[in-house]
């Protein structure tokens, strides 16, 4: 076994680059045998023991448990769950021009401390990464990330939502689809333009749904909590009248142009969106949508102050857009989970400095991070709580967005766990309870309202291209076993 100073890996597709990541400090190893694990792979509807092969950064073989097969590195997986790598769809590295709060290093390693071994990053960089020079530069190896990135460039030209970004040259250069993440892209026009053109070069447009004309000011979720503390609230309409919209668009752009545009909603958070989505995919529109882990864990009572939350009254580590909402919206987003409506899981992982966040409620920015928490929260309240099976809860971070993303289609063969894949999975322990340390953060921000709050399964290890980017400490209570 040897230590890496220094060691890359670029693999190429056969019609667009792949990005290349660098493993600092990480475990090199050119065979590694993964022995006796339950291999959960939801792509292939695999669960069951197994021994995993792993070489040259991919997975060679899936072996009976107990094999006699060699390798230059054993490693034992006895009770442990060996699952693909996460894929978060939704992340912002802020590099370039916002380094006081995250680098592209530092976020890929809390990422890998967190099972993640794919990322997509989210333009809202300063400069906003809307060319090929910006997007090319994010996904650099000179920027020294632990896991791959991958890229969501600016659907308009520095995301002002008026101009279209070259989406042609952009998808050539390794974009997986475009967003204005940050901001909505509000004109009817513009919107629909941008769908068909993603359309025509086979990518996603992810719209942040927020009509910010009826969210001026507003800190919170409107409602009953705003109103007694005095802070302006963001209406349920403000998403749900974007979503419908662009619903509408998309219904147009198929019946008018003969083009199948595919439209991804960030962050969903209210039962009338999720109502939405539903219907529309009932029939048939190409329409996906993703909820973020802090969605399904707190609501709108969080900003009062609540004990069972673990807040505190104006607590700015509970502020983020689209906000906290109601027990009502809260329950619907894990509904739409269950029943599947909602696709995938994405943390929206924002990262500010401390000083950014320790001012007044109100002008605080909005934003928290959630690489290194969002399996062990999500676990904890769909498998734990409501008896979703791990397979399925692992499909949300790891098969789906795959698919979503056409990722195999676009030269990343990650997402699925198989011989001839990528070797980046997560290695987890699925019966441990446990509590989250933000001290221990391997982000450079620690803006988080999960300090301290029980999580449901312990990464051990995360392995990318087949290297051991992260060791986690074997420590927790057993948790009751759940199939």
């Amino acid at each position: 076994m040897a230590i890496a100073i220094a060691f890359e890996v670029s693999v190429t597709a056969s019609h667009r680059p792949e990005p290349a990541y660098r493993h600092i400090e990480s475990v090199v190893m050119s065979s590694l045998l993964l022995q006796n694990g339950r291999v959960i792979d939801p792509s292939s509807g695999l669960d069951a023991l197994r021994d995993v092969l792993v070489a040259d950064g991919t997975v060679r073989e899936l072996l009976p448990a107990g094999s006699s097969m060699s390798a230059d590195d054993l490693l034992d997986c006895t009770g442990l769950v060996v699952a693909p790598g996460l894929i978060d769809m939704h992340v912002h590295l802020r590099e370039p021009g916002q380094t006081h709060k995250e680098t592209i290093a530092t976020g890929t390693r809390a990422a890998a401390a967190g099972g993640v071994t794919t990322v997509v990053a989210m333009p809202n960089t300063t400069p906003v990464t809307d060319s090929v020079e910006w997007l090319r530069f994010v996904q650099s190896p000179e920027r020294d990330p632990a896991v791959r990135v991958l890229a969501m460039p600016a659907a308009t030209v520095g995301s002002m939502g008026v101009e279209l970004t070259d989406y042609a040259a952009l998808g050539a250069a390794g974009a997986v689809g475009f967003t204005d993440d940050g901001k909505p892209v509000l004109e009817d026009a513009v919107m629909r333009r941008a769908l068909a053109s993603a359309a025509r070069v086979g990518l996603p447009i992810s719209q942040h749904a927020e009509d910010t004309r009826m969210t001026v000011g507003a800190s919170m979720n409107f409602g009953p909590v705003a109103f007694r503390l005095g802070l302006r609230g963001m209406p349920v309409e403000a998403e749900s009248s974007i979503v419908e919209r662009d619903l509408r668009l998309l219904a147009e752009i198929e019946r008018e142009e003969h083009l199948c545009p595919h439209l991804h909603v960030q962050h969903v958070s209210t039962a009338r969106a999720l109502h939405a989505i539903r219907a529309a995919k009932a029939r048939g529109l190409h329409v996906t949508c993703e909820v973020s882990p802090h969605h399904l864990a707190y609501t709108d009572e969080a900003i009062a102050g609540d004990p069972a939350q673990g807040s505190r009254r104006y607590d700015t580590h509970f502020k983020m857009n689209p906000p906290l909402r109601s027990a009502e919206d809260r329950e619907a987003c894990i509904t739409a989970v269950l029943d599947g409506t909602v696709d995938v899981i994405a943390t929206d992982h924002a990262p500010h400095a401390a000083y950014e966040k320790n001012v007044e409620f109100e002008r605080a920015p909005n934003g928290i991070t959630g690489l290194e928490t969002a399996l062990g929260a999500s676990l904890r309240i769909l498998h734990g709580e409501h008896g979703m099976s791990l397979s399925r809860v692992l499909a949300l971070f790891t098969s789906a967005p795959a698919a979503l993303l056409r990722l195999r289609e676009l030269g990343y063969d990650t997402g699925r766990l198989a011989a001839g894949a990528a070797a980046d999975l997560v290695i987890f322990n699925p019966d441990t309870y446990w509590t989250y340390d933000v001290a221990r953060t391997a982000s450079k921000s620690n803006n988080t309202p999960i300090h301290g709050a029980p999580m449901l399964a312990r990464v051990q290890y995360t392995l990318a291209a087949g290297n051991i980017c992260y060791t986690g400490a074997l420590r927790g209570s057993a948790a009751p076993s759940r199939s």
